[in-house]
């Protein structure tokens, strides 16, 4: 009730609402005690003899009633409403700040929507491709001979049924120490099946002669990208021929039409297989020189000989649709 009601004049009211006994919670959250009401017109009364003094009274009790029950009842209905989260609330949305206006631009509008999440060109994100067959990692002489007389095999086995196809590339250290001429090619990865790789460290092995017979062998056509720059390295490095060549980026473009692209690895793996190639830079300019070789740097190193030899055959079974830039390939050749 309000503070101005004395308790006093609240007995008016109990003489004009008769049989009407309301309970409103206080604002403080108690139970308010009932009302007492006045006993209907016509029935005897109970007091003595101030009620036809108090009569005149009534009239300007009545107002004040009403008045004070339609705030009772506004407060009851207000609490009974959903209460918005305080992030919702009107103080915190007006102090969240407005992006337009902290860019430098006129003020969004009220109604405008919230910003997208992505802003600028969206790429899609690929499954990445990785080589899950066996790594067989070669860092003595006497390993890389074993691992070469194994893969001569498998060729012998092979070329019966036509030519065979070898996922060739090289890495070395990017950044020679200061003074020092450019590094000499560390690791030589070599694969033509899915379920093994060979990767040599040749940096620590140096290249024997049984290796080399195998790197210029006609029998085998070493694939990959750019793999005209990956041999001259090797002659430049080991004095070894690698031949013959197939760049798979003029492969692509003889097989797949269009104006001629300069391929990637990666961005032909995402063309030929839907997947990303991982190309993380800590890895692929990392240090190839080292005694030992992560399983990172394994796993790179026999990935992208895998992916080259995987993309040749693919291409290899597609039929020619752009006959001119095979004929330029040729001719250049």
């Amino acid at each position: 009730m309000s503070r101005n009601l004395r308790p006093s004049s609240l007995r008016p009211f109990f003489k004009v609402i008769p049989h009407f006994v309301p309970v409103f919670p206080s604002c403080a959250g108690d139970t308010a005690a009932p009302m007492q009401s006045r006993p209907p017109p016509g029935s005897s009364s109970i007091g003595n003899g101030h009620e036809e003094a108090e009569e005149e009274d009534d009239f300007h009790w009545d107002a004040a009633a009403e008045a004070e029950l339609q705030a009772i009842e506004a407060a009851y209905a207000a609490a009974k409403r959903r209460r918005l989260p305080d992030w919702l609330s009107p103080a915190s949305v007006r102090a969240r700040p407005n992006p337009a206006t902290a860019s430098g631009g006129s003020p969004a509008p009220s109604w405008a929507p919230s910003p997208p999440a992505f802003r600028g060109n969206v790429k899609a994100r690929y499954q990445p491709v990785m080589f899950n067959g066996k790594i067989v990692y070669c860092r003595t002489l006497s390993e890389v001979e074993k691992a070469t007389r194994d893969i001569l095999r498998k060729i012998e086995t092979i070329k019966a049924s036509g030519q065979v196809s070898l996922g060739f590339d090289l890495e070395w250290r990017p950044f020679p120490r200061r003074g020092d001429p450019p590094c000499k090619v560390a690791v030589m990865q070599l694969c033509m099946e899915k379920t093994h790789c060979y990767v040599m460290h040749i940096i620590h092995s140096g290249v024997p002669p049984l290796l080399k017979s195998l790197l210029e062998d006609s029998s085998s056509v070493k694939v990959g990208i750019c793999i005209d720059n990956d041999a001259r390295k090797m002659f430049k490095d080991y004095d070894v021929h690698v031949q013959p060549l197939m760049d798979l980026s003029i492969l692509a473009n003889a097989k797949l039409g269009g104006p001629p692209k300069r391929w990637s690895l990666a961005s032909l793996t995402e063309m030929i297989t839907c997947k990303e190639l991982p190309k993380p830079s800590n890895i692929r300019m990392g240090n190839w020189e080292a005694y030992v070789l992560s399983k990172q740097q394994l796993q790179y190193a026999a990935t992208d000989a895998y992916i080259s030899w995987h993309l040749y055959e693919v291409l290899q079974s597609l039929p020619d649709n752009n006959i001119e830039v095979e004929k330029e390939t040729v001719t250049a050749a």
